[in-house]
């Protein structure tokens, strides 16, 4: 490995651990922002293994193998000497990071979008850490309350502006990728990250389900027709708030079939979809 490369794996590895210090779990990263470590399952995982975030024991589960742990994060990086980055888990504790991607790849200004957001639902971004990236966009760190689950999402709330949430991640600052290197917003470097506001946080989150009364099978139809109805780039988003919402009302394994032949029917595979259902089943406490 060159020097320099050797040089940005050890200060990928040391703003890490200086990240996990402040309770941010993390992942390293390779050049193109991707988990450094390829999937153990990649050759053919056998069907039991097909939603595996990690049980196997092996590095290699994107942001299922994040940690805070010191001596895992330096096992993490000494498995993939060619990382120059790291990846910052989103909707974890204690912070429930949401990450706010104002992206300057589209025609749209991102960032006057979010200020049109802002006039028309009347919330304000309060100060906090702002993560600026090699192509001149921001990554605005905020955080969320435990019991909220903000789905990752692509010019969903407006276009050029993403939402990295549960079972995302974000760039952390000082990780070097293929265009150069992210680095923190002068002033805002010492902030904790900031409470989402919650008028924000109310676009952020899909519709709430009904409040009280067993599902129904009306309940789980409409869960499958959510997905049926998801366009590209909404397809996984979906997928996972339904089967959330499948979960916390006690018909996930009852819906498992139907949601994976929607998910299907928009175009996902069914590994994709077993996987999306999977981390939607961990996340509200079941298993798959």
């Amino acid at each position: 490995m060159a020097t320099t490369d050797r040089q940005a794996t050890t200060l990928a590895l040391a703003h890490a651990l200086s990240a996990a210090e402040r309770g941010l779990a993390v992942i390293p990263l390779s050049r193109t922002k991707l988990p450094a470590l390829r999937s153990p399952h990649r050759a053919g995982p056998a069907p039991d293994q097909s939603s595996c975030h990690g049980e196997c024991g092996r590095f290699g589960h994107g942001v299922h193998d994040a940690s805070t742990d010191p001596a895992r994060i330096r096992e993490l990086f000494a498995a993939a000497p060619w990382a120059t980055g790291y990846g910052i888990a989103c909707g974890l504790a204690p912070h429930h990071l949401v990450g706010v991607d104002l992206d300057t790849k589209s025609e749209t200004d991102s960032s006057a979008a979010l200020r049109e957001l802002a006039l028309r639902h009347l919330f304000t971004i309060p100060p906090t850490v702002v993560v600026l990236t090699p192509s001149g966009g921001r990554h605005l760190w905020l955080t969320g309350p435990p019991e909220a689950v903000v789905p990752n999402s692509a010019g969903r709330l407006a276009p050029g502006i993403d939402i990295r949430g549960a079972g995302g991640y974000l760039v952390g600052p000082g990780s070097r990728t293929r265009h150069g290197v992210y680095t923190t917003a002068p002033g805002t470097s010492h902030l904790p990250p900031a409470p989402c506001p919650p008028a924000l946080l109310r676009l952020l989150l899909p519709p709430p389900r009904a409040p009280h009364g067993t599902p129904d099978a009306h309940d789980g139809r409409g869960l499958v027709h959510f997905v049926l109805a998801a366009h590209e780039g909404q397809r996984n988003t979906r997928l996972f708030w339904a089967a959330c919402r499948a979960y916390e009302n006690g018909i996930g394994p009852a819906l498992l079939g139907p949601l994976l032949d929607a998910a299907r029917a928009t175009g996902l595979t069914e590994r994709e979809a077993r996987t999306t259902i999977a981390s939607a089943a961990r996340m509200t406490g079941h298993h798959p």
